[in-house]
């Protein structure tokens, strides 16, 4: 059955049925609910090319793929997931550099070149300028995190200042005094609360802050070891990390290891992330520590905060921050002497 048949025999016009079918704001829910009915009844699937070209819609979300392919594709498939039965299709757009400049173009032709209806934007700074950009193209958008900026913007995030300063308390708890923190690229939202996090942590117990026991790059294992081995150098050296990703947390036992030392007698170790079916925190030796949150359920989230923004919900209600779960297990004990 074609869109015109369908709609004749629901006496509606065929641009009506797509919008209804579309989820668009304009068409009642008396109306929408109506039409899904009917579809169900008589079989009806719409073309979805025919529902683009009616609706005006590209039938598409943008993301940007950054650096990090291990959790990006953890993201995506949340999003594939909550996207499956929607004929939405996900165009993802690769950057390969971190050059600010060239992430705004590519940013600017995404919104720009019809193929997307919105765009998902990840690791904002405080004042990000693509969510000015896109503010001002006209495009809808979600955040992934948040943004100091004034621009009005619909955002998910996690409470990473809490986590990181519940899993600095902890390590602080157990007698540790020297503590690392091996956290994500410098500038970014998330990174500064988490630095927030374990300052508030330290400063809370009346421990100086020393620059010396904090990194900032790309989570990564080769990092996290390099990181970790130059810490571990020092005189004294720290008795606690806190990794900022599972894949940082890696290096950061290759690290312990390669001196000799043993994670959760000599040296405890906390990190960011604990829901991958590919990496299990539980299946490390030792179990690692974390403080749990689930990129997949993010992504499945964002995919359907989205669909609420192409609906008709205003940016200014879609605002939602996830707490953040500490699970312990054997990666943390009580401190061991740090070596003079």
């Amino acid at each position: 059955m074609k869109l015109k048949e369908f709609a004749k025999q629901l006496g509606l016009s065929p641009t009506t049925v797509s919008r209804a079918l579309s989820g668009y704001p304009e068409v009642s829910e008396k109306t929408r609910k109506r039409v899904a009915e009917e579809a169900v009844r008589l079989g009806y699937r719409p073309n979805i090319n025919a529902v683009r070209l009616v609706t005006g819609r590209a039938g598409a979300i943008g993301v940007v793929m950054g650096r990090n392919e291990f959790q990006f594709c953890e993201f995506m498939s949340g999003m594939a997931e909550r996207l499956d039965s929607e004929d939405i299709d996900i165009l993802v757009s690769p950057v390969a550099v971190q050059d600010t400049k060239a992430e705004i173009q590519l940013y600017s032709r995404l919104a720009t070149s019809g193929r997307v209806d919105a765009v998902i934007v990840h690791s904002p700074k405080p004042n990000d300028e693509r969510i000015l950009l896109l503010h001002k193209l006209g495009i809808p958008f979600l955040v992934h995190g948040r943004s100091e900026t004034n621009v009005p913007h619909a955002w998910l995030d996690i409470d990473n200042e809490g986590a990181i300063r519940r899993a600095t308390s902890h390590l602080l708890d157990l007698g540790h005094r020297r503590i690392a923190l091996i956290n994500g690229r410098d500038g970014l939202t998330f990174t500064l609360h988490r630095d927030k996090g374990y300052r508030e942590a330290l400063e809370q117990r009346g421990i100086p802050f020393d620059p010396r026991l904090v990194a900032h790059g790309q989570f990564t294992d080769e990092i996290g070891f390099r990181f970790a081995r130059s810490l571990l150098e020092q005189s004294p050296r720290p008795t606690a990390f806190v990794a900022g990703s599972m894949m940082t947390a890696l290096g950061v036992y290759r690290a312990v290891r390669s001196l000799d030392l043993v994670v959760g007698r000599d040296i405890s170790v906390i990190a960011h992330d604990d829901v991958f079916p590919y990496l299990t925190a539980d299946n490390m030796a030792p179990s690692l520590s974390t403080s749990r949150s689930s990129l997949r359920a993010a992504g499945a989230r964002l995919a359907d905060l989205t669909l609420q923004l192409l609906a008709g919900r205003p940016a200014s209600e879609i605002h939602e921050l996830w707490p953040v779960e500490l699970i312990l297990r054997e990666s943390t004990g009580p401190a061991a002497e740090a070596a003079q």
